[in-house]
């Protein structure tokens, strides 16, 4: 009977042993969760690529931006009126000094020159110049009609002279005498006119030179012609356009050098001085230009407190368009030693300014305080030295979570 009441109690108790030792395998779960994940919770390593924070040397710079203008830029005006013969240009051509750009019908031209010619040819046969000799200066004792003059001269004189012999012998009466002293009159008034005469056929010459050096220019005006070497810009008649005295035919810019002007903000206008390198780029060229400060305003403006500046940018390829936009920096001073890093590590996140670093297999971070920018590189003035690995373009890599460094 004892033996029954023994085995029915331990039957009964079995069932809450089993229920107690469950009990007691949940609260070492509950335990455990408590402590939080471990390393594998966060997911697989990310891979990353690392850099190391270099010692290089930074110089002082201004960032501005500008514009891009042709260093010279005129509209091509005709000088005489007509009707346009021929336009020889295009936009976008190259055309160097001198080079033709357009002309007009020259026949009316040439008529003018042809009758400007034959005029100056009758002036110098009035003077005893050859046809087709040199121009040149005449001598009026050499022409003839003050040869003429001297002759008369001369022979009014002898008889003059001969009449008063006659008269001291009383072998004439004194009218005679007066008559060859009025003659002798005579003939020196018409020698002193042939003088003038020859010394108007002089100037009229002259003026017959001007007519047709005249009408030769404005037939050599008749093509309009570049001058200087640039590129057209702008074409604005065709053949067949009548284009008064002064219509432009086309606009011609130079476009080597370029001018870049830029606004410096006034509490850096002190730094800017003539010569200092200027480094640039244009939206849409993955280039960068080198220029020099050329031209500084000598005063502030007073609208926006900016010093006007320009830069002589060269161009020699033409790859640079005048009325680009341009981003740049004036070097102020030579560079300075300081501690470097690829731009793409830096990540700013609500004003703060961090890095990546990798140690023990997981992500660090650090906060810095960045300074100049040149290029690709920004310095580091806190938070990290020369040699410290960072990592390119984190994202969002936080501390503490695991990476796997790839080979550069």
């Amino acid at each position: 009977m004892q033996k029954k009441l023994i085995q029915g109690i331990v039957a009964a108790g079995f069932p809450l042993l089993l229920l107690a030792g469950c009990g007691g395998d949940n609260s070492a779960s509950a335990g455990q969760g408590r402590k939080g994940p471990g390393p594998e919770a966060m997911g697989p390593a990310r891979e990353v690529r690392l850099a190391r924070a270099e010692e290089g040397r930074l110089a002082r710079t201004v960032a501005v931006s500008g514009t891009l203008a042709a260093d010279e830029q005129a509209e091509l005006g005709i000088k005489v009126a007509g009707r346009i013969q021929q336009v020889l240009v295009d936009i976008g051509d190259p055309v160097r000094r001198g080079q033709p750009v357009a002309r007009i019908i020259p026949t009316d031209l040439e008529l003018r020159v042809q009758q400007a010619r034959t005029a100056l040819e009758q002036a110098r046969a009035r003077l005893g110049i050859p046809a087709g000799g040199p121009d040149r200066m005449v001598d009026p004792q050499e022409t003839s009609v003050v040869k003429q003059a001297v002759a008369n001269l001369k022979q009014a004189t002898l008889t003059r002279d001969r009449m008063a012999r006659l008269l001291e012998e009383k072998l004439i009466p004194q009218s005679d005498f007066d008559a060859a002293e009025a003659n002798r009159s005579v003939a020196e008034a018409r020698y002193q006119e042939s003088i003038e005469e020859v010394n108007s056929r002089q100037g009229l010459l002259a003026q017959r030179r001007s007519e047709l050096a005249l009408a030769e220019r404005q037939l050599a005006d008749s093509v309009v012609t570049a001058p200087f070497d640039g590129r057209i810009s702008q074409r604005l008649v065709s053949a067949g356009d009548y284009v008064p005295v002064g219509g432009a035919v086309a606009v011609l810019v130079r476009i080597h050098p370029l001018r870049l002007q830029l606004a410096v903000p006034e509490r850096e206008a002190a730094g800017v001085k003539v010569g200092l390198p200027v480094q640039l780029s244009v939206d849409g060229d993955p280039g960068t230009y080198t220029g020099r400060v050329a031209r500084i305003s000598p005063a502030i403006s007073e609208e926006n407190r900016t010093l006007l500046v320009e830069a002589e940018v060269p161009n020699t390829d033409g790859r640079l368009k005048p009325g680009s936009f341009a981003k740049a920096e004036i070097v102020i001073e030579a560079a300075e030693s300081a501690v470097l890093v690829p731009a793409s590590s830096v990540v700013t996140f609500a004003g703060i300014e961090k890095v990546i670093g990798v140690e023990g297999g997981k992500a660090v971070e650090k906060r810095v305080r960045t300074g100049r920018r040149s290029g690709d590189r920004v310095e580091i003035l806190d938070g990290i030295a020369a040699g410290d690995p960072v990592v390119l373009e984190p994202g969002n890599l936080v501390t503490g979570q695991p990476v796997k460094v790839l080979s550069s």
